[in-house]
């Protein structure tokens, strides 16, 4: 009995001590799987977003630019995205989407439990998601913060960045963030985008049945996307009318009148979304990247620049109406079999090869096309303040991103000798002195001998500097820099003027040999009619943040390149090459009428033709030729021929749309005007058979009156003339 007894006391004594020790285990593992479970919400919370980054809500937006008459011209984004101020969404739209995504919004503090333990308990008895359970705060925080692709890590993290949202921000400040950040598909991010998108019209103008539709959208984006899916689309939003009406927020009318509507979209493209000036715009988003950096894709800024629409439309399509004229033409000179052999032994060597081409009708097109490309650029700025009016810097932009205005170095040809000629009047010459229009013997680097010719091959006696410019005298051109001027001292005022480019200081500079930018020389033109002013070009006026803060100013940059005096001469020269000389067709072909100089310019065997102009308003540089120098753009396709119509066209139509008013040059106090004889260069007396008007500066101005045809030989001249005549 006593060991039994003993026995029975051995016993709850093991049992107790068991049970100790396992009380002991279990509350290690209970502290152990504490610490685990401490730990691993330490280490998926470790990177919640701070308070400062909560409390600094900035969604990636659309950068915007801006034309000089506030058109859209361009969007920069990574998510097209726009922002909306609650006040300015239509409550429908408020409710459509609380209705549907999170009924209980205005009560939950960024869960809802019921919701939220009864997803937990679907998900565990179905072994998956059966239910969503994302309120509206807890889907912002996922879109703002998180990646959906880590569910269960992402969910606990979203629980707790929607709670501190909630503690952050106001009700109606989440949903105005939510409406503003939730993707609606097809590249839309926000409602205002997508109702652009979808309707094409703006927000405050949404009704009812628009309202269901965008906010059933959301939910699966592309599988409800309305442009795809027009049936499934129809039924999700019904679904968010039916709830509408259940919630109180429509009438059961109002939903069975709804719901019986067609989906009527408006285009499938945003207000405003064009690709307008697409050279000028890349330009300035070279020039911005570089400024702004990644933020100019996503920090929601107004670019607003120089350009006007209105006239880059006009040059776009007078550049378009040339090529293609000229590229049929370029179609048409390759039919001949042996200028086409000539064309395919630069590109396709192989005789076997070229076979196809003379026998593939589609093929040889499509070589010449691509090959053979006839290209252009145009440049127009407006003088007084470098700003960039127009911009083509090709024929498509889509096939060749190449800026030919910015980025192209070709021969000017002629279109440099105002350069030239700029130098002799600044150094004191006047535009009666005269050079002879002879042959001459130009040596070019490594000894070569090289007897340049006009381009009409005329030669002649004495000509003046005016008449030499107004029908482009390659031999006095040349005369001049072996006579007058050096090489260098041109190469000083074309870089004064805004050429940057290497100018070779040589005899055959006279000729346009080396490489301009057509940029810089319209610019360069401008300082003529500025007064001797040079303003660089400039594209910005300015760039505000999503604040309104002003981040970047463009400022003009100018200084004095030549004298007034210099300047108007120059220009009262040049404006003869239009009124009389090689640019007269822009007066007798295409009516261009005001006040105006310019000058044409034509490389050897046509491979770029220029012309370069202005007004007191507006100067425009134009080229046009083939980006293969070795390749010409066709017999007689010279800068009065090629690009003179695509100049005179956007001139005359650009000055009539914009309203510009017709200016003259003033002529500056230093310069006088007087009626001078052409024989003697001498004031003009009233026995003088040809009188001119001409220009000076006033120091260097004729004060004799004609010694040749005034006085007694005059008297007796006209007594010579009665007697013929009687």
């Amino acid at each position: 009995m006593r060991r039994k007894l003993r026995d029975s006391i051995k016993n709850e004594k093991k049992s107790f001590t068991l049970l100790q020790k396992s009380r002991h285990w279990l509350w290690i593992a209970a502290g152990v799987i504490f610490i685990l479970f401490v730990a691993s919400m330490f280490w998926i919370t470790r990177d919640l977003p701070s308070l400062t980054e909560l409390e600094h809500f900035e969604p990636r937006l659309v950068t915007k630019v801006f034309s000089a008459d506030s058109v859209v011209i361009k969007e920069f984004f990574t998510k097209r995205r726009d922002y909306v101020l609650l006040k300015d969404i239509p409550k429908t739209m408020q409710r459509a989407i609380i209705d549907i995504e999170d009924r209980k919004f205005y009560s939950h503090w960024g869960i809802d439990l019921k919701r939220f333990t009864k997803a937990a308990i679907l998900l565990v008895t179905h072994f998956g998601v059966q239910e969503g359970a994302s309120t509206l705060t807890q889907q912002l925080a996922t879109d703002l913060y998180y990646n959906k692709r880590d569910k269960y890590s992402r969910k606990i993290k979203e629980i707790f960045t929607a709670i501190q949202i909630e503690r952050t921000y106001s009700k109606p400040e989440i949903l105005e963030m939510y409406l503003n950040h939730i993707y609606f598909g097809h590249g839309n991010w926000g409602l205002k985008a997508a109702t652009e998108y979808f309707f094409n019209k703006k927000v405050r103008d949404l009704n009812l049945e628009e309202c269901a539709l965008l906010a059933g959208v959301i939910n699966l984006p592309e599988y409800y996307s309305p442009v795809k899916h027009p049936e499934r689309a129809k039924r999700r939003r019904n679904l968010v009318l039916y709830v509408m009406w259940k919630n109180g927020d429509i009438s059961e009318e109002t939903y069975r009148q709804t719901s019986e509507k067609k989906i009527v979209l408006g285009g499938g493209k945003r207000i405003g979304q064009t690709d307008i000036a697409p050279y000028f715009t890349e330009y300035i988003r070279q020039k911005l990247d570089k400024i702004i950096g990644a933020g100019l894709y996503s920090g929601g800024y107004s670019i607003y620049t120089t350009l006007d629409s209105r006239a880059q439309a006009i040059a776009e399509k007078a550049v378009h109406e040339k090529l293609d004229k000229l590229q049929k033409n370029m179609q048409n000179r390759l039919k001949n079999k042996a200028k086409f052999k000539k064309f395919l032994d630069k590109f396709v060597p192989d005789p076997m090869e070229q076979e196809i081409y003379f026998t593939n009708r589609a093929k040889k097109d499509s070589l010449i096309d691509t090959k053979a490309a006839v290209q252009a650029a145009l440049i127009s700025v407006d003088p007084r303040n470098g700003h960039i009016l127009a911009m083509v810097g090709g024929r498509d932009f889509n096939e060749s991103k190449w800026n030919r205005a910015v980025q192209m170095k070709r021969q000017p040809g002629s279109s440099f000798k105002p350069f030239i000629y700029t130098a002799v009047i600044d150094n004191g010459y006047s535009p009666t002195f005269e050079i002879l229009n002879q042959p001459v013997v130009l040596f070019l680097p490594g000894g070569k001998r090289w007897i340049p010719r006009n381009f009409d091959r005329d030669q002649s006696g004495p000509m003046m500097l005016r008449d030499a410019l107004k029908k482009s005298k390659n031999l006095v051109s040349v005369r001049i820099l072996q006579k007058i001027v050096k090489p260098s001292v041109v190469v000083k005022y074309a870089h004064r003027m805004g050429i940057s480019t290497n100018l070779r200081a040589v005899d055959a500079l006279a000729l346009g040999t080396s490489e301009v930018i057509p940029m810089e020389i319209t610019s360069a033109y401008g300082v003529f009619a500025n007064k001797g002013i040079h303003v660089k070009p400039m594209s910005i006026t300015k760039v505000v943040n999503r604040r309104g803060e002003v981040v970047y100013r463009e400022i003009p940059e100018s200084e004095e390149a030549l004298s007034e005096e210099t300047a108007y001469i120059m220009c009262h020269m040049l404006q003869t090459v239009v009124n009389e000389g090689t640019g007269v067709t822009a007066r007798t072909v295409y009516d261009f009428r005001r006040p105006a100089g310019g000058k044409t310019g034509t490389t050897d065997d046509y491979t770029d033709a220029w012309f370069v102009g202005f007004t007191p308003q507006i100067a425009t540089g134009v080229w046009v030729g083939l980006d293969n120098p070795s390749l010409s753009i066709g017999p007689n396709q010279t800068g009065a021929a090629a690009a003179l119509p695509i100049w005179a066209k956007f001139m005359k139509a650009t000055h009539d749309t914009l309203n510009l008013p017709i200016a003259d040059f003033i002529m500056p106090d230093g310069v006088v005007k007087l009626k001078i004889c052409r024989e003697s260069k001498q004031i003009a007396t009233e026995y003088c058979p040809e009188v001119i008007e001409e220009v000076f500066r006033a120091d260097l101005a004729p004060t004799k009156e004609c010694e040749i045809h005034s006085g007694r030989i005059g008297r007796e001249r006209e007594r010579k003339k009665k007697r013929i005549i009687f």
